[in-house]
């Protein structure tokens, strides 16, 4: 009798685990005894276009070690109480060649998410980033770029949201066509001239890239992000 209650406990707790059933420790418990950073490291989250996981991309500044990845079991949590994000040891794949990387999580139920790494002894914590995949899947489009290339070398992009309008911030990418990120930064406006930081609210180029070569070909990717840090909108385009 004793084994079929131990064979029944078995398998509730095999049935009711969840993404979870990796996790190892809590954030509250990651930050004990450490100099955290809040809202310091660049994140944000989208659907994928062709399978069922979610995207989580971040900014690995130089320096940065101990990349961790958090999530909260659903919604009904505060997004700010540590206690309640669970760490997932999952690895980190490269996006542009390393500058960026991404976590790529089968998540069953939507929730809070937080990315995490040490630089110069301090942890770094990004914001809170909402998961919507079921709610507001991320739009793939490209058709909504358009690209006025009359200056040689410093083209002019232009583009406009989709199906969701609630964007707060656009994060572009002009790469080379070995996918190297050539200049990265993020407007307000839905527009963005290479390499023109006039309207740049943060950027995370390294260096002065030079002018285009008009013989070359180049790839624009952008994203647009809501306030709470999910990719509605991703568009790419060669030109």
């Amino acid at each position: 009798m004793r084994s079929v209650i131990f064979f029944i406990l078995l398998a509730v707790s095999v049935s009711c685990s969840s993404d979870l059933e990796d996790q190892d420790a809590t954030l509250k418990e990651g930050l004990m005894n450490r100099t955290p950073v809040l809202d310091n490291v660049i994140a944000c989250a989208a659907s994928n276009e062709n399978d069922d996981l979610v995207s989580v991309f971040f900014y690995p500044r130089d320096g940065a070690t101990n990349i961790r990845y958090y999530e909260t079991e659903d919604l009904n949590v505060s997004k700010t109480d540590f206690d309640k994000y669970y760490r997932l040891d999952i690895p980190s794949f490269d996006v542009f060649n390393g500058y960026l990387k991404k976590f790529e999580v089968a998540i069953s139920e939507e929730r809070w998410v937080i990315v995490t790494f040490e630089e110069e002894g301090k942890t770094h914590v990004s914001n809170p980033i909402r998961i919507k995949h079921f709610t507001k899947p991320t739009e793939y489009v490209s058709q909504n770029i358009k690209i006025d290339s009359l200056q040689t070398g410093r083209p002019f992009f232009s583009w406009e949201d989709g199906k969701y309008t609630d964007s707060k911030i656009y994060f572009q990418v002009v790469s080379d066509e070995s996918d190297n990120l050539l200049s990265g930064t993020y407007t307000y406006d839905t527009s963005f001239q290479f390499y023109n930081l006039d309207n740049v609210v943060l950027n995370i180029t390294k260096g002065n890239p030079l002018a285009l070569k008009s013989e070359s070909a180049y790839n624009f990717t952008v994203m647009a992000v809501s306030e709470d840090n999910w990719v509605n909108l991703f568009s790419e385009i060669e030109f």
